[in-house]
């Protein structure tokens, strides 16, 4: 294929059990190749750091050239690598079936495969990649790990800056008091049978966020939806494993993805959809699932069957109408589309959501907040973050709206602190966990 072709782009599977993948001569040849391309096109500069880090590295050595670049120093580029897939899927000219076949973020993780299987994972971040166990633990103490990561509490931040590696000006997740199954459960909806897509049933995937973190984003989703006609059952068999992807753990990635795939099926068989509640979650039941386990029905079946919810919300209002009693909210909305929102390459649904509100003033703001998840808590990469996310808080700022959301739980605070970070006299605007939030607002449901 040459460059500018029509052929449609595609990703291919990662070979990570073959004995090649990690193999660190074959991994060092394939890095020179890839940043070589890369150095020499450049269409990235403006994207994450891994760019302008391979860039100066490039133009700084003796010769100018990528061959009097160390191969010791490739390790900060991968480092700067958020896998938020925005170069693969919005910049690259060269991705598959292109000869060149480039694909950076996975180039990125197996270079973080290779480091773990050599060196292991650093104990911090080990133990912070374990969000099921670190969600169950600390639901039951949500005072106690609310007070902790509290910035205000700057003793106990740096403390846990020194011990966990986390900046002590980076906004944490504070914890529920009750996982959303367990509330789901103390607080029954009834279906609205004559709404147009009464039916429908699906079973959504509450996710570490949804289920430990913030049960309000599922709480909301499950009373739209049950206003709407649809059938819900709230679960969460185990993490998606996307903390473990970060970290280069690919093979723990494939037990979970095997675990929860198993624990969907029998839904899906009863004619349930799956809708995941976060964009990074359903970004890898649907696309890097079936990469990394290819040989699986039940890993394939789910990622055929599984829907992220603002995709699904529009999937009702356009297949069979929304139901009546949405009114007009004041004021305005500032809207980010996330990297795993748009990874999913299923266009602006959340905007589409936003937009069934009656009235509904929408700005949307489509630029990599920087925070990439778990990476933009970290000291070494806060400042970054916080740089790489400046015109998104410029934007918001800016836009003078009421409102604030983005369909990433982790961007909206991130970028919320970069807009209290500009300034300024203008009201802030009020944040928001997710678009799905102003449209239960709009039906008067909380």
């Amino acid at each position: 294929m040459r460059e500018g072709g029509l052929e449609a782009p595609f990703r291919r599977p990662l070979d990570w059990e073959n004995p090649d993948f990690t193999d660190e001569a074959m991994l060092d040849a394939e890095m020179r190749r890839v940043l070589d391309i890369c150095h020499g096109c450049r269409r990235c500069f403006n994207l994450c750091d891994s760019f302008p880090r391979l860039f100066d590295l490039v133009d700084e050595s003796p010769k100018g050239e990528l061959e009097t670049v160390a191969s010791k120093d490739f390790k900060q580029i991968v480092d700067a690598c958020t896998l938020c897939d925005m170069c693969f899927l919005t910049k690259c000219p060269y991705v598959p079936p292109h000869e060149f076949d480039l694909d950076f973020p996975h180039l990125m993780l197996r270079y973080r495969a290779v480091e773990a299987k050599k060196n292991g994972v650093a104990r911090a971040d080990r133990e912070l990649a374990e969000t099921d166990r670190n969600g169950a633990l600390a639901t039951k103490l949500a005072p106690l790990a609310n007070w902790t990561t509290d910035r205000a509490h700057k003793t106990a931040r740096n403390v846990l800056e020194k011990v966990a590696g986390l900046h002590h000006e980076a906004v944490l997740p504070k914890y529920s008091g009750k996982t959303l199954e367990a509330l789901a459960k103390e607080t029954p909806v009834e279906v609205n049978r004559a709404a147009p897509g009464f039916g429908r049933k699906a079973v959504i995937y509450a996710t570490c966020f949804g289920e430990y973190n913030n049960p309000a984003v599922g709480l909301a989703a499950r009373a739209v939806l049950a206003k709407n006609g649809v059938e819900t059952k709230i679960v969460h068999p185990h993490c998606c494993g996307m903390p473990l992807l970060e970290q280069g753990l690919i093979g723990e990635v494939a037990a979970s993805a095997k675990k929860v795939a198993a624990a969907f099926e029998p839904f899906i068989d009863e004619g349930y959809d799956v809708i995941a509640l976060v964009p990074s979650c359903a970004l890898m039941l649907k696309f890097e699932w079936p990469l990394i386990v290819t040989d699986d029905a039940k890993v394939k079946k789910l990622a055929q069957s599984t829907f992220d919810l603002s995709e699904y919300v529009v999937g009702v209002a356009r297949k069979e109408g929304m139901a009546e009693g949405l009114a007009p909210i004041e004021g305005g909305v500032a809207f980010h589309v996330s990297c795993h929102s748009r990874a999913q390459n299923i266009g602006q649904k959340g905007a589409e959501l936003l937009r069934l509100v009656p009235q509904a003033d929408v700005q949307v703001i489509e630029r990599c907040s920087g925070h990439g998840g778990a990476w933009g808590y970290k000291t070494q990469n806060f400042t970054t973050a916080l740089k790489v996310g400046k015109p998104v808080a410029r934007s918001a700022a800016g836009a003078g709206k009421r409102y604030l959301v983005s369909e990433c739980p982790l961007s909206g605070p991130h970028i919320e602190q970069g807009v209290e970070r500009l300034g300024g006299e203008e009201p802030k605007p009020e944040l928001l966990t997710h678009p799905i939030e102003l449209l239960a607002r709009a039906y008067g449901l909380v």
